[in-house]
């Protein structure tokens, strides 16, 4: 059966081929850090889940070290801007075609796997119609562009080598925050804000409950990074102890707003890499926090929008 793992595998295959790609890269003198970082990463997403836990760990701390010494990309073999456009005004508009195949592909596999439930994990349908989208994006684009097999290779590690290290930082904080909710993080936070809210007026104590857990959401993933990694945390410690359980508020409503809360967090923090750094580094822009700056006006409107919808719909 399709699964999560494919997943894995799939991504882990295409890390592997950049720790290859740096492996020959003869120009490049801190080949093998690269080669080194991106082959450990490579190996936890495909062997993950047989690893043994101390081993996978120390993995982990292999690339922390790595990423404190720092990686060195190698130049870059990509083609030269006349070839680009050449290519590029004899593929006109069937440039997009690759590009359009992700999602259309997407939204089919969503809407088609649920009925091929002995081929298909149906937990994660949308990953994998994603993966299978990004696949055929992938085989499409080498089609329309005739490169050849290594041009994907290449190509994406360019990408990553501009990112660095910070392309591994969601798995990172995501995992980070699975580790708080398992160490009691969440329990902390729910006798912290419960004896802090004033209880004597329901009516208050309902509103300011909302309040600390959707700026709670914003802050804490400012600080994780990841509104994935602040949810189980915040929901564990406010949402589903307090709003729900005291207050008998609606989950669905809490849990969707609060999620769009957290991700207002992710709009103002350099830790979001994959949304803030990422987009900066690509676009080669001079100041590293300049998408932060123009995102936190929007970020606190949404932020204030959502606390107030929350207050409105949650104990209807």
């Amino acid at each position: 059966m399709i699964g999560l793992e494919t997943i894995y595998v799939l991504a882990g295959g295409m890390f592997a081929a950049f720790a290859f790609s740096h492996a020959v890269d003869r120009a490049n003198p801190a080949r093998w850090r690269s080669t080194l970082f991106w082959g450990v990463f490579a190996t936890l997403l495909i062997l993950g889940s047989y690893l043994p836990h101390f081993v996978s760990g120390v993995m982990v701390l292999v690339l922390v070290g790595l990423a404190w010494i720092g990686l060195k990309p190698g130049p870059d073999a990509t083609t030269d801007e006349q070839t680009r456009k050449k290519s590029a005004a004899r593929l006109g508009n069937a440039l997009f075609i690759a590009a359009l195949a992700i999602p259309v592909v997407t939204l089919a596999g969503t809407l088609a796997f649920p009925h091929f439930k002995s081929l298909v994990d149906a937990k994660h349908v949308t990953l994998i119609a994603l993966a299978l989208g990004a696949t055929v994006g992938l085989l499409l684009a080498m089609s329309l562009t005739r490169a050849p097999l290594s041009a994907a290779a290449a190509e994406g590690r360019r990408l990553v080598d501009s990112i660095g290290w910070a392309t591994v930082l969601p798995q990172m904080l995501a995992a980070l925050g699975g580790m708080f909710a398992a160490a009691g993080v969440g329990a902390i936070i729910a006798k912290l804000t419960s004896a802090a809210i004033p209880m004597s007026d329901a009516h208050v104590a309902q509103t300011i409950t909302v309040v600390v857990y959707t700026c709670g959401m914003a802050l804490f993933t400012m600080i994780m990074g990841n509104a994935f990694a602040a949810f189980p945390v915040m929901t564990a410690g406010i949402g589903l102890p307090l709003i729900v359980g005291k207050f008998g508020g609606d989950p669905v409503v809490m849990s969707a707003l609060g999620m769009l809360s957290g991700f207002c967090g992710t709009l103002m923090t350099p830790m979001a890499a994959n949304f803030n750094i990422v987009p900066a580094a690509v676009l080669e822009l001079k100041d590293r926090n300049a998408v932060i700056k123009v995102q936190i006006p929007t970020a606190l409107l949404l932020l204030f929008a959502n606390t107030v919808l929350m207050s409105i719909f949650v104990y209807r």
